[in-house]
This record gives structure tokens, C-alpha cells and sequence, in this order.
């Protein structure tokens, strides 16, 4: 899982160089985009929890009908409440302990798109990671999380997705798909993203 998640993290980065590497064909084309979204997980090993935060995206067009795109999100803080129940002789004894659950996501991949009329629809499949994290969800516990990628608690990523874009230059964009990361097998999450994206 560290090699998946170390390509990801270099497949992001090769995205920052995909502008000089591509020729721009003409002034009224679009290069590619850069999006803001609010990120909605419904993590269903974990009770099927709800887990929302804040994401970005950066795409580059390889031309009409197709583009590379990168993206992380990072959904905050869920408490999530564990009871032990323990029977020493006669004496049972329940603990009830609260863990600040929060997930890191990064994946990479290819998105293709229609290019008719203000709405466009498109399809994405990327790779990636899921890194789990636990912690009071302050700016020092993101900054560790990220940090722990590569030897944390990070699974790879397959997801497939579907959405819809309104507006040309500046409009909004909305995705559904599933989240499949493997630990133990596939395991199943539906995940929606929607907010503003801006063409450049």
C-alpha cells in the first residue's frame, strides 16, 4: 500500500508539469480546470458513518473529450463511540471510548467528457489512497496525517464516478461514485462531491 500511495502522490505532482509539456492549440481553448468541493464519504465499515470536508481538484485537457485530473480531500473529525465489555470473575466491567476518526484521500486518473452545450457530462476512474487518521482534528493533527501516509494506516483506491458541470468558464460541478479501497477485500463507499470550478 505505500508504493500505491507514493505513485499517487508522484502522479499529482506530474500533473503541476502537464502545462509545459502540452502545446496550447488556440487562445480560446481551455487548458484544464481547477475545482473546490464539499466532500461527502459514507464510510460503510464504520457503520455506514457519514464523514464530510473539504476537497480540491486540478485538470488538464488532452484535448476535447479527455483529461488528467488529480484531487485530495480531507473529511474532519468523526467521534466514534467503542464499548468493551469485560467479565473478570464476577465483575463485568464496560468501556466506552471515543476516537476522532477523519480520512485523507488522494486519487489520480483519467476523465472523460462530452463537449456539448453549457452541461457537460463526464466519467472519471482513478486510483489512489485512503489514509485513516485519529485525532482531535486540529491543524497539527492534518499536518501528521498527511505526514503518515506513506507508514500510516493508508489503503489503495479504485474509484469509478459519473457527474455533471454547468457553466463554461466559471460554473459548478457535481460527482457520485464509489470508493473502493482494499483492506481485507473490496470495500464498498459512496462518496458525492459538489462545488464551484473555474476554466483557465
Amino acid at each position: 500500500m505505500k508504493r500505491i500511495a507514493g505513485l499517487t502522490i508522484l502522479a499529482m505532482l506530474f500533473l503541476a508539469f502537464v502545462p509545459a509539456l502540452m502545446a496550447q492549440t488556440g487562445t480560446n481553448e481551455e487548458r484544464g480546470e481547477f475545482s473546490l468541493f464539499l466532500d461527502y464519504t459514507r464510510l460503510h465499515h464504520a457503520g455506514d458513518a457519514n464523514f464530510w470536508g473539504p476537497g480540491g481538484s486540478v485538470a488538464f485537457n488532452l484535448g476535447k473529450y479527455a483529461a488528467l485530473e488529480g484531487g485530495v480531500a480531507y473529511d474532519l473529525e468523526r467521534t466514534m463511540t467503542n464499548s468493551f465489555t469485560t467479565t473478570t470473575g464476577t465483575t463485568t466491567t464496560t468501556t466506552t471510548t471515543n476516537s476522532g476518526l477523519h480520512l485523507f484521500q488522494g486519487m489520480f486518473g483519467p476523465k472523460f467528457q462530452t463537449a456539448l452545450g453549457p452541461a457537460r457530462v463526464y466519467g472519471v476512474v482513478k486510483g489512489g489512497f485512503l489514509n485513516f487518521g485519529v485525532g482531535n482534528g486540529s491543524g497539527s493533527s492534518f499536518t501528521n496525517q498527511v505526514g503518515s501516509v506513506p507508514h500510516g494506516d493508508t489503503n489503495g483506491v479504485l474509484y469509478p464516478g459519473v457527474g455533471v458541470e454547468f457553466g463554461k468558464r466559471f460554473g459548478i460541478r457535481a460527482e457520485i461514485g464509489d470508493m473502493i479501497y482494499f483492506d481485507n477485500g473490496a470495500n464498498h463507499n459512496l462518496k458525492f462531491m459538489i462545488g464551484p470550478k473555474f476554466s483557465f
